[in-house]
């Protein structure tokens, strides 16, 4: 396959990314009938706080990662078929993630059922992880996809992240066998970090 520009690329990954980000909100059913009847509509609100939890930590985690594949495509200029691949590879586990998000916020307040819970929601951001590094290495063998003019303290930021990533994930989810609470604490707050750019100055145009 040739290689050509990365604009339908690009918009086929913000669909994808849009649609499971919104479904994270879908999960979260609206209180009716006796429930709302026996407790009261406060109530049934409040009972519904670990599928709130869920969707924080998930559309933070999808939101930063539509963030960070947006910051990948001023390093990749081309594409060619082991890249549509890979970036497919990554969609599938984004399109993934509202399903572990909801096993969690059913699981959650059951002590006896939320450590396995869980750890299946951390083993798909560790395959989360794992599919980002392919992606950057499908475009980065050779460099044969990334610009020429491609910033070097951001090159090796990326990979330096992404490289870690895996572990860090599989570490914060290897947390939740100890304590659920702090192995979601751990993932929120890596989100956070990948939130950060790969450039001490940014916003510049590559």
């Amino acid at each position: 396959m040739a290689e050509s520009e990365t604009t339908r690329l690009e918009a086929f990954s913000d669909g994808v990314f849009a649609i499971a980000i919104t479904l994270l909100i879908l999960e979260i059913k609206v209180p009716a009938g006796p429930e709302t009847q026996e407790h009261g509509l406060w109530r049934a609100l409040l009972d519904r706080w670990p599928s709130y939890v869920g969707y924080v930590i998930s559309f933070a985690t999808i939101g930063i990662m539509w963030v960070n594949h947006h910051a990948l495509f001023k390093y990749i200029r081309r594409v060619d078929r082991a890249l549509l691949l890979a970036n497919l590879l990554l969609l599938m586990t984004i399109s993934f993630l509202p399903y572990p998000t909801a096993v969690l916020a059913e699981h959650l307040p059951d002590a006896d059922s939320r450590t396995p819970a869980a750890v299946f929601y951390g083993g798909t951001l560790v395959v989360f992880a794992i599919s980002f590094n392919v992606l950057w290495w499908a475009a980065r063998g050779r460099r044969r996809l990334i610009g020429a003019d491609a910033h070097p303290e951001g090159v090796r930021t990326i990979t330096f992240r992404y490289g870690m990533g895996p572990l860090s994930y599989g570490m914060a989810t290897a947390v939740a066998l100890v304590n659920v609470w702090a192995s979601l604490a751990i993932h929120l707050g890596l989100a956070l970090m990948y939130a950060l750019s790969e450039r001490r100055e940014d916003g510049e145009e590559e």
